[in-house]
């Protein structure tokens, strides 16, 4: 969508960008800098001068709400009027990470429920208050007003919402146990840091992965995990850590199995403390993909 505006008085490009268009500098800087911008038909940097009396148009860029997909595949396990519990499917990334993006679970579920694009600080999330990896599968939440988003992201902080996975790791793992390491990003990769000065240094984040095994074949263990803490890759960097990556989990070496394209992760389980006052608990069984290839073991 192209806007026109003629303006009343002159300065610099950005600023005045800024203040015909209702947006922050920044933001007009932005679209300067895309090639949005125009004056009297011509792109020009943002130090331009503007004289009064010239026309200035913006391309805009498309809306940070995710583009409504009503027909994307994605189970919804619950819904009422304070929040909706969908099952993802592998495959799928949780949000957009850019305006026009599609194929996430977010443009799915604005397309079902509309007021979900205005919930919360990141419009692009589609009032999602957590998310899976784009080849996780499993239960994820959203928040239908902002209330009930301010509400369960405050559990989430507070670390009283349970989150439980299902994990096939490499190896026989015969006990279990408490990772507690703090991840620090390593390119496409997070890494746990049990130095407290390094991990201080490279800005490392809390993070603790709980594990249960719940059988063991063909070489691997199939592993109940709780965590408390919400770090992007928690579980599969700690595993990995530990010398058991899950299978499938090339970016962390795990062995590939026939058959199966993407790592054996899935959140099957989810409690909360819901806005009306109850306790929510929900669970997801395994997915055909991930039940076969454990089944071939």
């Amino acid at each position: 969508m192209t806007d026109e505006f003629t303006a009343a008085e002159g300065g610099r490009l950005d600023k005045v960008v800024a203040r015909l268009f209702g947006v922050s500098r920044g933001r007009a800087m932005d679209w300067i800098a895309e090639g949005r911008v125009r004056i009297d038909g011509k792109r020009a940097p943002k130090g331009a001068p503007v004289s009064p009396g010239a026309r200035i148009s913006v391309d805009r860029p498309p809306p940070d709400q995710p583009v409504p997909q009503p027909d994307l595949p994605i189970r919804i396990v619950h819904a009422d009027a304070f929040v909706v519990v969908a099952d993802k499917p592998a495959g799928m990334p949780s949000h957009p990470l850019k305006p026009g993006e599609k194929g996430t679970a977010a443009n799915a579920l604005v397309g079902r429920f509309p007021e979900l694009a205005s919930v919360g600080p990141q419009l692009r999330e589609g009032g999602l208050v957590h998310r899976l990896d784009t080849d996780t599968s499993g239960l994820l939440l959203a928040a239908r007003t902002e209330a009930a988003y301010a509400m369960l992201r405050a559990q989430f902080t507070a670390r009283s919402v349970e989150k439980g996975y299902l994990a096939l790791a490499q190896g026989e793992i015969h006990a279990g146990g408490e990772i507690a390491l703090p991840l620090a990003h390593d390119g496409p990769r997070m890494t746990a840091i049990s130095d407290p000065e390094y991990a201080e240094a490279h800005g490392a984040r809390p993070a603790v992965t709980r594990f249960t095994p719940v059988e063991r074949r063909g070489g691997f263990t199939l592993l109940e995990i709780e965590i408390p803490t919400g770090v992007m890759h928690q579980i599969r960097a700690h595993l990995a850590f530990i010398g058991h990556p899950l299978a499938g989990d090339s970016l962390y070496g795990g062995p590939l199995l026939p058959g199966l394209d993407r790592h054996f992760l899935h959140a099957s389980r989810l409690a909360f403390a819901h806005p009306d006052g109850s306790r929510a608990r929900f669970e997801s069984p395994l997915p055909a993909d991930l039940a076969a290839a454990l089944a071939a073991l």
